[in-house]
């Protein structure tokens, strides 16, 4: 380690599965390297995401009011400086981070950036000459962010924190009367990343048939709350926790569950990252592009058929809509689905 550098600042202010992300890669930073001190500058709902990790300090970024326009990025970097940061890593690399990141430049600090693949990512997705072939996964950019200001991580033998007591006391007694507890997180920001729901009814059905599992369903808003409503039916051992419990509360329920299912959508990443086995579901979009959740492996990740879907993956993130790609998830068949999760339930 070097000895110029004791405080590092880490910057990543969004997306929700963005962040949960990092969070891997800061516990192995905070665990391989005790004498050194993190600052981790992100939105203030992200807090709970960090805080068992030790010697780690949240930031909050008061995107509103206080660090809000160029005028704010001032301030931020004021508020930073004041806290006697050496270095600054920037795993966000957009407009406002790159500021900020340049300001500590200026001021002689050691500085790195995440470089995103954006080339790459475009060959993998285009329609013409598409280049198929896994790129680096996001951990391994991030890996290489802190091995730029001196911090090699290793991601080998990941540690993650302890199952976290759960709350509403009904919610902890279910757990406890379950031979097995699921999640399930059907939705994602955009459509083409979303199992149809007619097809996850069939899964979750098949799942329920077994009276000692117990199936969560998470989602927000109240749209998503409605769906989940129906997809639980009559069925006893499924349950809807959209709405029910506070964020910190919803999580430390994930840690709890012996396997989640998800889309590729931020659900699947807080999973990975408190070391529960994660199904995700794959669309438009494919692990290829560097997003498999962290400590999973590929036979996890249900892929829909390149063979019919010549095309995909078509988006990086879901954004994109193919004329004629709309039903590509369904080649992902139910049974599919449910013989994995059974396996990994099984192990």
């Amino acid at each position: 380690m070097s000895t110029k550098i004791q405080h590092i600042a880490v910057m990543r202010l969004s997306a929700m599965g963005d962040v949960a992300m990092t969070v891997p890669i800061l516990r192995a930073l905070a665990n391989q390297y005790p004498e050194l001190k993190i600052t981790v500058i992100s939105r203030p709902f992200f807090q709970p995401f960090f805080k068992d990790i030790p010697h780690l300090h949240f930031f909050a970024f008061d995107e509103k009011e206080r660090h809000k326009g160029i005028k704010g990025l001032w301030r931020l970097y004021q508020d930073l400086k004041a806290l006697q940061i050496d270095a600054f890593a920037d795993l966000h690399n957009v407009l406002r981070s790159k500021v900020v990141r340049t300001l500590f430049a200026l001021s002689g600090k050691k500085v790195a950036f995440v470089d995103k693949g954006r080339v790459e990512k475009k060959a993998l997705t285009r329609a013409e000459n598409k280049i198929f072939q896994p790129l680096p996964s996001m951990f391994e950019r991030h890996q290489l962010v802190f091995q730029t200001l001196g911090f090699p991580i290793d991601l080998a033998q990941p540690q993650f924190s302890e199952k976290a007591p759960i709350a509403p006391p009904e919610v902890a007694e279910i757990v406890a009367q379950s031979e097995k507890i699921i999640g399930i997180a059907p939705f994602a920001q955009y459509d083409s990343k979303v199992y149809p729901l007619d097809l996850m009814q069939e899964v979750i059905d098949a799942l329920a048939t077994n009276k000692n599992h117990t199936i969560f369903l998470f989602g927000g808003g109240q749209k998503e709350k409605e769906q989940l409503q129906t997809l639980v039916g009559n069925k006893t051992n499924v349950l809807n926790m959209a709405g029910k419990i506070p964020f910190q509360e919803e999580l430390n329920l994930i840690s709890n569950l012996n396997v989640m299912l998800s889309m590729d959508s931020g659900n699947a990443h807080i999973a990975a990252m408190l070391g529960v086995p994660v199904v995700t579901l794959w669309g438009a979009t494919h692990p290829f592009a560097g997003f498999l959740p962290f400590n999973q492996t590929l036979d996890n990740a249900l892929i829909s058929d390149r063979n019919q879907y010549p095309q995909l993956p078509t988006s990086v993130y879901g954004n994109k809509k193919v004329a004629g790609y709309e039903n590509a998830m369904r080649t992902i068949l139910p049974e599919q689905v449910v013989a994995r999760i059974e396996s990994i339930l099984k192990g």
